[in-house]
């Protein structure tokens, strides 16, 4: 990818000018940068054309030579340049997706800090491409390894990429600017900067000694400069921990400079201060990124040993960080409030120590890790502490082969944390990494392992993989009502999404009578007021909607509402206005359309109040299902252009911030399908909805009843098209499927048999008409008694039925019903409704189906 080059003029850099308008995450610059002059105008002149990697000598491919501290030091020096500069830990794949996400909000791009991690990605790569809002920018992802695992989220556009890494690889990909050990003349000009009153002489041969590598010398020089130590003293230790570290082994993947270099630092931080060495040997078992203060001082609360007893200390702790700054051992960053430790030093730490030391004191920084967990993923007030402190070290630490509950209590809040922002990919490859190791560590039947199988189940939901979902959930729930009891929390966690999983199986009635067993042992377990009642009782009331149940999902939803309501103590709570606009969709499917959009206006108001305060993302799921929700009621009570608008901005988010395999992209692509063919724009809505029923059938099944009644909108606009026969072969197919999976007398299977009432009147072959007249006549009854008289569906069917009857040469009967139908319909929704202004037209009137939320 080539940059444009800035419009201004490269002077060597416009330090001091100004600075960018955002600045993230770039590491504090060494004051002892030296020298690298050349190198840094080379790459200076080459990133202005290219995204550059920055790579070490061929010859060695180690750490240690300072492309980091090259790194930095550019996007200091160069600061002015730019008006965005962003800094990307690239270790870690989790960790360049959520940090290049966060860029989001700083970029003004999406309303909240809170965002799903795809979408904030998506929406970071598309601003930077297009230079909106800034065009002059640097992005640098610092010690990427594969160059596949980021390849993808390197933006392209007029800004620059910086990577450093010590693979190789990106030579094939990537302009290269290969970065050496220091030249002679930089090592002496550092050493002097660095060491009062070091001679040439003397920094020359300490230079010879250490390799010239600027970790080794950077680690040599503080400490001379700490403790006047001259250089022949330090050239006699080193001579000498290099013979001891020769004795014990060869090192394989470092330079014998940073290792001695190391060594002789460690050895006199350890006479000096024994406790600031033993924090060092901690942090080396945390991950190569920051490493929060306020994370080690909760070490004494949970460390049961000396250590422990000496994080009690503040003095302590604050002069033995500063010792090891002082040492170059770790790089402190007052401002943050963090320490950080170079990655080969970590390793020859965890080299230096025995089996069972190693296992020890990693097993304290899994208790520290633990201990720093706010135990609330859900909560998004909460992100931030799992992005920043926590979610660095996951992996590094290996606190997934922990065997401490509260350690793998923090594991599985990591995965729902990473399941909420949406960052599903780094969320199940966790998952299935605890589950492997915990089945292996302690069965099949322990409770974290069904736990970390109900967490890898929702993300394999959220990724479309419902059948996966179905069987994972279900072995697990065998196995919690076996070992754990049925009264168990994981139990019934278990059940509640297990609900869900028969429910995208189209198994409706067995769903329901799972759920009403649920919830009466939620308000025995848990009692009446409790989240995970609240939970299940909204689980049932889904099943009462999928059974053309709406009174009974009415019914209780309005109860949850108003006790969400009164524990919660305020209605504007994400989970309250969860269940207002519940109610508003049921109210919707009791057929009193105006009353449900008014409601669902409201609800919708309140989530953007969340929006605009930043408690939720824009793209939230509840956020957008209520959206979608509000778009099919604005339809449903005659505001077509306001419910096609908020169905395109809806599904269109929905195509960003979910797979096009998740039930509610579909939900909400049959939406806007229905809303564009309300306003007579036919062809594009055909082709939504024909691409939407064929996903329908390989996500769900081609005898899933979703399959089957989307069938029904399709079938309305191909009518509408001209093609009658088409659309009954449609609907006759749809209706046998329909009473198949749910019977003769569920408002899917009827509704459907209505429209093909009227197909089969507009076809127009011989019988079609009686036959017509034969299954309107049978529906009608059906209707009322499931629906009520004055359901607009009901009426729908009943204006119908009048036309065929007048056909029929049954005037009388006719006319009486389409009197009274029109009266009905002007009551129900006002006489200026599109509905009724059809049906007094003579105009026949079509259903259309709505997914709801399984």
């Amino acid at each position: 990818m080539r940059a444009e080059r800035d419009e201004r003029a490269d002077n060597g850099g416009s330090e001091g000018l100004t600075v960018p308008f955002i600045w993230g995450s770039v590491p504090q610059r060494n004051k002892n940068f030296t020298g690298r002059d050349s190198l840094l105008s080379e790459l200076r002149r080459r990133v202005m054309n290219h995204v550059t990697a920055v790579l070490p000598h061929a010859l060695q491919g180690l750490g240690g030579v300072g492309k980091t501290q090259l790194a930095i030091e550019y996007a200091y020096r160069y600061q002015a340049d730019y008006e965005v500069i962003w800094w990307i830990p690239a270790d870690q794949p989790a960790l360049v997706r959520s940090t290049l996400s966060a860029l989001a909000r700083r970029l003004g791009i999406l309303e909240t800090s809170a965002t799903r991690v795809e979408d904030g990605v998506t929406a970071v790569l598309e601003a930077l491409r297009r230079g909106e809002p800034y065009r002059r920018w640097l992005l640098v992802f610092d010690n990427a390894d594969q160059p596949e695992e980021i390849r993808d989220l390197m933006p392209h556009g007029p800004g620059h990429v910086l990577v450093t890494s010590r693979n190789h690889r990106w030579q094939s990909m990537a302009d290269t600017v290969e970065v050496t050990v220091f030249t002679r003349e930089e090592s002496r000009a550092f050493l002097e900067r660095r060491v009062l009153g070091i001679d040439a002489g003397e920094a020359n041969l300490l230079a010879e000694e250490l390799g010239d590598l600027p970790l080794a010398l950077e680690q040599a020089g503080a400490l001379q400069a700490e403790t006047g130590m001259s250089v022949d003293e330090y050239l006699q230790l080193l001579s000498d921990e290099t013979s001891k570290l020769l004795a014990e082994n060869q090192p394989a993947d470092y330079t014998m400079p940073v290792a001695a270099a190391w060594s002789v630092s460690v050895a006199r931080l350890t006479e000096q201060m024994p406790f600031a060495m033993d924090l060092l040997r901690r942090c080396a078992f945390f991950g190569p990124e920051p490493i929060s203060r306020d994370l080690l001082s909760r070490g004494r609360f949970v460390l049961d040993s000396a250590f422990g007893a000496g994080l009690a200390d503040p003095f302590q702790v604050s002069r033995a960080i500063r010792e090891l700054g002082r040492y170059a051992l770790a790089r402190i960053d007052n401002n943050r409030r963090t320490l950080q430790v170079h990655r080969l030093i970590q390793k020859l730490i965890r080299d230096e120590m025995s089996p069972y030391e190693a296992e020890e004191l990693r097993g304290e920084v899994h208790l520290l890790l633990a201990a720093a967990d706010p135990d609330a993923p859900d909560d998004v007030e909460g992100w931030s502490k799992y992005q920043e402190e926590l979610l660095p070290h996951i992996t590094p630490s290996g606190v997934v082969e922990s065997t401490d509950r509260e350690a793998r209590r923090l594991v599985g809040n990591v995965v729902r944390y990473l399941y909420i922002v949406g960052d599903s990919q780094a969320c199940l490859a966790l998952a299935e990494q605890a589950q492997q190791r915990w089945i292996g560590d302690s069965g099949p039947d322990s409770p974290d392992v069904l736990h970390i199988a109900r967490r890898k189940a929702d993300v394999l939901w959220a990724l479309g993989r419902y059948p996966e979902a179905h069987d994972l959930r279900a072995a697990a729930l065998s196995r919690a009502r076996a070992t754990l009891g049925p009264n168990h929390e994981e139990t019934l966690n278990l059940i509640n999404g297990h609900g869900a999983d028969l429910r995208a199986r189209g198994r409706f009635v067995e769903a329901r009578e799972m759920d009403t067993e649920c919830l009466s042992l939620h308000r025995a377990v848990f009692g009446e007021d409790h989240p995970n009642t609240f939970g299940s009782a909204n689980n049932l009331a889904v099943d009462y909607e999928l059974t053309s149940s709406y009174a009974e999902a009415l019914e209780l939803d309005e109860r949850t509402y108003h006790e969400r309501q009164q524990f919660y103590g305020r209605d504007d709570q994400p989970l309250v206005i969860f269940s207002l606009n519940s109610v508003a969709r049921d109210i919707r499917q009791a057929g009193r359309y105006l009353e449900a959009r008014d409601l669902a206006e409201r609800a919708y108001a309140a989530y953007a109040g969340l929006v605009d305060r930043r408690i939720l993302p824009a793209n939230h799921q509840w956020v957008l299902l209520q959206a979608k929700d509000l778009s099919v009621a604005r339809r449903m009570a005659g505001d077509l252009p306001g419910a096609l608008a908020l169905a395109l901005d809806v599904y269109s988010r929905y195509q960003t911030a979910f797979s096009e395999n998740h039930l509610d992209t579909l939900a909400a692509a049959i939406n806007y399908g229905n809303a564009l063919r309300r306003q007579d724009q036919l062809d594009p809505a055909r082709d939504l909805v024909e691409e939407t029923v064929q996903r329908y059938a390989r996500v769900l099944g081609p005898e899933h009843p979703y399959t089957h009644a989307c069938v029904l909108n399709l079938a309305i606009i191909r009518r509408q098209q001209g093609d009658a026969a088409g659309s009954t072969a449609l609907l006759e197919d749809a209706l046998a499927g329909l009473r198949r999976g749910l019977g003769e007398d569920h408002h899917y299977t009827l509704t459907c048999a209505t429209s093909l009432c009227t197909a089969l009147a507009d076809r127009g072959q011989p019988g079609d008409a009686q036959r017509a007249l034969a299954l309107g006549e049978a529906s009608l009854p059906r209707l009322r008694a499931l629906l009520g008289a004055d359901h607009p569906h009901t009426l729908m069917s009943a204006a119908n039925l009048s036309i065929d009857l007048s056909r029929a040469g049954r005037g009388g009967e006719a006319a009486t019903l389409f009197a009274e139908t029109l009266s009905r319909y002007r009551r129900t929704l006002g006489s200026d409704h599109p509905d009724v202004l059809e049906v007094a037209e003579g105009v026949r009137v079509d259903f259309v189906f709505e997914p709801s939320p399984v």
